[in-house]
């Protein structure tokens, strides 16, 4: 979808922000966003000096990122993600990098969604190529001929007539500014001290017959990149994806989303607002956006084994019990503890933490019920002290291991900006600068600044 017929952001619906490629513009999205209508909402962003920018007065790589967070601020709700295809791969990279730092006033960014996409690095080019893509604008904008010769070395077979048309319209309103920015400047920058490592969910697609971009070459310029990338290679494909295998892009982009992007609570529009806000400082906006990432579905335990972390959260869900898409607490105490983290202190008769959990999880799992039913029971009995002896935790050690890690499961779930929003805990919001307070700390007040479902009795009218 273009941005001139996107419609109204449905919270219910992820949104997919696309980003364009050299040359082309928001329209080359229009066939994906309507095979995934009603599933994903599809919404390209001309970059400047393309498509409906192509009047723009700086076509750097630090304005475009600029101009994708002013869109992305105006319009990001509910569950979004971001896209790029080609040139548009690298300056997501560059948004999602400080959207997850926080220093974008964004908040919400659930994955990537990345075609033939240029990596952080110097994009790998012929220099003989880049020469005479220069050439095409050495005049003004490109001409019909070379526009015709630009995609046929970009397609693993031509594009039907409608794509055809629309490419070539693209490439001549290309502004010759932008198409050098690129090529001498965008395409060549090391950007990857400023990406570092993004440890959110990341489709990649790639042709087998895209030269420089293809799926070949995408695992080694982007796995360091994206630890959690899933590539899907696209046969008899080039580079130019979203109007060669449109039908095959929009059903990898739905199984991805489905299976990746739709874990977990959606933090609500108003607390959105809220953390993308001048109120909250940018480290503790990116440590909100960080925790509100969608779990990874395939974690691999740092500390404990798989069977470990299956019975960690089947006690999480007795701890925790949570209604909807849930947040996977055991996994995110199992990374706690592989950092190294925690709160500071145990008991003194029981040794470092991971090792606490693991003898604490075996004793459990001696006794652990198949039937669920039966679980609540044994639970309660061991936190009570009843628990048999005999393990590698007696009664007593495991009665103060299960406090430790029932507090851990606890801070785990309420760390989530969703439980935050749920429980209806702003404190985070008193950052900025000038730094904001409070001005009213009294039961059920509730200031102009914080959302509706904070202070209940402001809600119904009990105060004025």
């Amino acid at each position: 979808m273009s941005e001139d017929t996107a419609s109204a952001p449905d919270e219910a619906t992820p949104t997919l922000y696309l980003l364009h490629a050299l040359g082309a513009s928001a329209r080359s999205f229009d066939r994906l966003a309507s095979r995934l209508e009603g599933r994903v909402r599809v919404v390209g962003i001309d970059l400047p000096g393309f498509g409906d920018e192509a009047a723009a007065d700086d076509s750097s790589l630090a304005a475009s990122v600029a101009h994708v967070e002013r869109r992305l601020h105006a319009e990001a709700r509910g569950r979004w993600l971001l896209g790029g295809h080609s040139m548009g791969g690298k300056i997501a990279a560059l948004v999602a990098s400080r959207v997850l730092r926080g220093d974008a006033s964004l908040f919400g960014l659930g994955g990537l969604v990345l075609m033939a996409p240029s990596p952080p690095r110097p994009e790998p080019m012929d220099e003989e190529r880049r020469a005479l893509m220069l050439s095409w604008v050495a005049e003004g904008p490109i001409s019909e001929q070379d526009a015709d010769t630009f995609l046929s070395q970009n397609v693993a077979r031509p594009l039907d007539d409608a794509a055809h048309a629309q490419s070539v319209a693209d490439l001549r309103r290309t502004s010759p500014a932008a198409w050098r920015a690129w090529l001498e400047t965008g395409s060549t920058v090391d950007a990857t001290a400023q990406v570092q490592t993004l440890d959110l969910p990341v489709l990649v697609l790639a042709g087998t017959d895209d030269a420089d971009l293809g799926a070949a070459a995408q695992p080694g310029l982007l796995a360091s990149v994206y630890p959690r990338a899933r590539f899907a290679t696209l046969a008899d494909t080039g580079h130019l994806i979203p109007l060669e295998r449109d039908a095959e892009a929009a059903a990898a982009i739905e199984a991805f989303v489905d299976d990746e992007v739709r874990v977990g609570p959606v933090v609500p529009a108003e607390w959105v607002r809220l953390i993308a806000g001048d109120r909250v400082d940018a480290r503790v906006r990116g440590i909100l956006a960080r925790r509100a990432l969608p779990d990874d579905r395939g974690y691999a335990p740092g500390v404990l084994d798989l069977a470990q972390l299956t019975l960690l959260r089947e006690i999480a869900d007795l701890v925790v019990p949570q209604e909807g898409p849930a947040i996977d607490i055991a996994a995110r105490v199992d990374a706690q503890l592989a950092r190294g983290e925690g709160d500071g202190w145990r008991p003194a008769d029981l040794p470092a933490d991971p090792e606490a959990y693991r003898r604490g999880l075996d004793t459990l799992a001696a006794s652990w019920p198949t039937d669920p039913a039966d679980r609540d029971r044994v639970l309660r009995a061991a936190i009570e002290g009843e628990g048999e002896d005999g393990g590698p935790l007696d009664a007593a050690r495991l009665k103060a291991w299960l406090e430790d890690a029932r507090n851990d499961l606890v801070r785990q779930w309420l760390a989530h900006p969703a439980s935050m929003a749920r429980v209806g805990y702003d404190g985070f919001a008193t950052g900025g600068s000038p730094i904001r307070g409070f001005v009213e700390l009294r039961l059920g007040r509730r200031e102009d600044w914080e959302p509706s479902g904070v202070g209940g009795t402001i809600a119904t009218g009990d105060a004025a």
